[in-house]
């Protein structure tokens, strides 16, 4: 543990104009520069929306529920953050307006406020700031907390009033607010407009916040005479005013974009840090490996969401990862599982190299993905399953090797006479009980990996177990296992709860024995990958996707290694 120089540090970063910008993408590279400069950051997501987490949102509302080791159900931000900056983010990572209130109506029950009336400020705006501290640690350099949606949402001001009082409390040398703006291109016109920002600014100023930085998004990179406006009327110093054009290739060029604009040396001056140099040389080669890659992989992703780009956000971002380690560019062929429950469900599979089922719950579009499967176990089509697509792999199996009719899973079919996939114990009382948030297994937990002749030993480097998040309610019905081992079905990871009762494991991943690459596994590894880490078993599926497409062993000898980060 090193000792930090100074307090801890803060920045708050907020968005203005519209939402969809960016600003997790933005938080998490500055992150990346701190962390690159040899500081300890800690970064948080303050989210405005009522839920108390995302857990029971519509993925096409909200994207993807990111999970934290430590079994947080969280915004997808989340996922960037960790992606970027390297370190596993937590409990204390999230924080949103359901749970606050809930905190202090439960405080207000409890008689904590001592018989007063409970109001936004002080007591909610309270419960804000306590929140920002609890990331407070004797070897944390700085704490970045992003505010979710934007400036001048109802929602959202107690937030905003929270970071004012902060800045008032912790001293103003020692945070500081960026603020993410966009700065439209008229077309029509031929001009870049800077009023919706300098109104964005306008409106921070009036509850009490003046930005330290801005920084620009726009599709188009801004001349000095537009920098000069912003700087003259959000009153902002003109270095300070930073581009944040649309990057060609890569979210991960974003901290080239800010270290070019010397985002470092800016950042360690107005937080009074030490002056460090920050080593990019790992990060630009990561880069380098995305912009010129060798050859293209195609990647057929079978979901329900697939309309919606930011349902799959880890998974999407984890074949890329995987695909830089290989050199290559993954094309990523987006299928909704609902076609292939049509006639010509074959012909939109012809030419992929892989096949993935992500996560998800429910039956609609759940017949499709069982044809993906069975046409990736029969053709020899390199598959990856996660979740429910290790559940829907079993059941393929039962359905089409062991020849058990309408063997399905009890979600899909409570009266299925061949209940492959089923309630965990401890999640028949929810279920029953209609209580959703909150309450599936969620988080890491262990993988015991015991046969070491296994495709799951080799991919993961021979090691005897593995940490792998995980969000569901049902699992693989034990019943069933000897059936399926004798039919070819390989459980080469198990989760063992009582070493005393191994008949009482759950099954974690199952393979194929006589395929090139089918594997799956009740977790969800794509919480664990970054583009300077991709995760094995990705790593593993995309190179047996690109040897399919080669035809030979080429696609096995096709990665480099990466440096760490």
């Amino acid at each position: 543990m090193t000792k930090r120089d100074g307090p801890t540090r803060h920045i708050f970063i907020t968005g203005g104009v519209v939402s969809s910008l960016g600003k997790g993408i933005a938080t998490a590279s500055i992150g990346r520069i701190l962390v690159n400069m040899g500081f300890s950051v800690r970064i948080q997501k303050l989210d405005p929306y009522l839920n108390v987490d995302p857990g029971t949102m519509n993925p096409f509302q909200h994207g993807e529920v990111y999970v934290t080791d430590d079994g947080a159900e969280t915004d997808l931000d989340l996922g960037h953050y960790e992606r970027f900056l390297g370190t596993p983010c937590s409990k204390l990572s999230t924080v949103t307006s359901g749970r606050i209130y809930q905190t202090v109506l439960n405080n207000e029950r409890a008689g904590k406020y001592n018989g007063g009336t409970v109001q936004v400020i002080p007591h909610v705006t309270d419960e804000i700031k306590k929140h920002i501290r609890a990331l407070h640690a004797p070897d944390v350099d700085v704490v970045i907390s992003e505010i979710g949606g934007t400036v001048g949402d109802i929602e959202g001001l107690p937030f905003m009033e929270a970071v004012r009082q902060f800045r008032h409390e912790a001293g103003r040398e020692y945070c500081c607010c960026i603020h993410l703006a966009y700065i439209p291109y008229i077309k029509a016109a031929g001009e870049i407009k800077t009023k919706p920002a300098q109104h964005s600014v306008q409106k921070l100023r009036e509850i009490g916040i003046i930005p330290d930085f801005l920084l620009c998004r726009a599709e188009k990179a801004l001349g000095k005479s537009v920098k000069d406006k912003l700087a003259l009327f959000c009153n902002v110093d003109l270095n300070n005013v930073i581009d944040l054009v649309d990057v060609p290739t890569s979210i991960y060029e974003v901290p080239q974009v800010l270290m070019r604009q010397g985002m470092d040396e800016l950042l360690a001056n107005r937080l009074r840090l030490p002056k460090r140099t920050c080593d990019m040389h790992a990060w630009d080669l990561m880069v380098g490996h995305i912009k010129k890659p060798k050859d293209t992989v195609r990647i057929a992703l079978v979901g329900k969401y697939i309309d919606h780009q930011d349902a799959y956000k880890s998974v999407t971002e984890s074949i890329d990862h995987a695909a830089y380690a290989h050199l290559l560019k993954a094309e990523i062929v987006r299928l909704e599982s609902e076609s292939l429950e049509s006639d010509d469900w074959k012909k939109q599979l012809e030419g992929v190299d892989g096949i993935l089922v992500p996560g998800g719950f429910g039956k609609r579009g759940f017949e499709g993905k069982l044809r993906a499967i069975r046409y990736a176990r029969e053709t020899g089509i390199p598959y990856l399953g996660l979740c429910l697509g290790m559940q829907a792999a079993t059941i393929e199996f039962a359905r089409n090797v062991l020849g058990l009719e309408r063997a399905n899973s009890t979600e899909m079919d409570e009266k299925t006479p061949h209940p492959i996939i089923v309630p965990m114990e401890a999640q028949k009382e929810f279920i029953n009980a209609g209580i959703l948030g909150g309450t599936m297994r969620l988080g890491a937990y262990t993988c015991t990996l015991p046969k070491k002749t296994s495709k799951a030993a080799k991919v993961y480097g021979g090691v005897d177990s593995v940490s792998e998040r995980h969000r569901h309610r049902y699992e693989f019905n034990n019943a069933y296992r000897a059936q399926f081992e004798a039919a070819g079905l390989v459980f080469s990871g198990v989760y063992i709860p009582d070493a005393a009762k191994p008949e009482q494991s759950l099954v974690e991943i199952i393979e194929l024995k006589d395929h090139p690459f089918f594997m799956a596994t009740q977790a969800h590894p794509e919480f664990k990958s970054s583009p300077v880490k991709p995760h094995p078993l990705f790593r593993g599926f995309l190179g047996a996707a690109y040897k399919r497409k080669r035809g030979d062993a080429a696609g096995s000898k096709s990665e480099v290694g990466l440096p760490p980060v």
